[in-house]
């Protein structure tokens, strides 16, 4: 594509109106999927082609550093050109509505949080085996065939391998459902790409308190990039919401959340109030997270999202 980068925007543009049209007289039943025409360009390729511009000059996260990742730099996620698996496999643990789950685990990730339970990949970006598009989508393939209910992307995080993860898609023929299990913190541009191709967002909305993500994630305006992703996400595909309880969070950072999303997503949306936190990887230094979540926590933590009226619990 030899059109300019805000050539192809406007394109993308006009093609994600017209895909929601084709998509919205499908729903109806006025169109039928198999008796469409494969155009020569898809909305598919010219997101593919965007996604890998913007690895000139990444911004694919609200970090948006800005390395070459194109040629060869690495962003401050640490990750480069070309997606590492850490590890792939059929997951029987997720939400019961994915189970069973194929989840393709990435090495590097665009947190830093100081007690990442999986900082073994997530915090070490060469944690793993590249992988090209075609070997991603032939990994789909097999995962369908032995019964997989989905494709979950995950890490580390998915987001620093959006362009990989894209074409995967475009060259997997496969019909399997696609899962971005993210901590949400992509920009603007990759929330633009990833709409139209997910079935199911599996997101992670931990902090409501800039202060405690800056503290123990290391990120900044979480709570605005973060807060404006799960709407985006809401109006493209269907949500799980999943939220880590953190010890002595739950006035600052549990209360709000759940407010939020009672006010903002409605009551219906599926959230998944975890107590699986532990200390792991640096939390020993931070006392106040230096220990595990109390059953008096959690407890607190369900009743704070019943009283918001949130109705479709894990």
């Amino acid at each position: 594509m030899g059109a300019s980068e805000r050539e192809l925007w406007r394109a993308h543009e006009e093609g994600m109106k017209e895909f929601s049209k084709l998509m919205a007289e499908i729903d109806r039943g006025r169109v039928k999927l198999e008796e469409l025409d494969s155009p020569e360009v898809s909305l598919l390729d010219l997101k593919v082609e965007l996604a890998n511009r913007i690895l000139e000059s990444c911004h694919l996260c609200e970090r948006r550093c800005g390395k070459n990742r194109m040629k060869g730099e690495r962003g401050s996620c640490g990750v480069g050109r070309m997606p590492k698996v850490a590890s792939e496999f059929m997951h029987m643990g997720e939400e019961a509505p994915l189970v069973p789950s194929y989840t393709i685990f990435f090495a590097g990730c665009t947190f830093r949080c100081q007690f990442c339970q999986n900082w073994d990949i997530s915090q070490d970006p060469e944690a793993g085996v590249e992988m090209k598009a075609k070997e991603l989508a032939r990994l789909v393939e097999r995962a369908k065939e032995e019964g997989a209910r989905n494709v979950n992307w995950v890490g580390g995080n998915p987001d620093p391998n959006l362009p990989s993860i894209l074409e995967a898609l475009r060259e997997c023929e496969a019909n399997l459902s696609s899962v971005w299990n993210s901590n949400m913190y992509y920009s603007l541009e990759a929330a633009k790409l990833l709409a139209g191709t997910q079935d199911v967002y599996l997101t992670d909305f931990k902090w409501f308190d800039n202060r405690c993500a800056e503290k123990y994630s290391e990120v900044e305006r979480y709570l605005e990039v973060v807060s404006r992703n799960h709407l985006l996400a809401h109006r493209d595909a269907e949500l799980i919401i999943r939220h880590l309880v953190m010890p002595g969070h739950l006035e600052c950072c549990t209360l709000p959340i759940m407010r939020w999303i009672a006010e903002n997503l409605g009551k219906n949306v599926r959230v998944n109030v975890m107590d699986q936190y532990r200390p792991c990887y640096l939390a020993s230094k931070f006392p106040e997270i230096n220990r595990p979540l109390t059953a008096e926590e959690y407890q607190q933590a369900v009743r704070f999202a019943e009283e918001a009226g949130l109705r479709n619990l894990e």
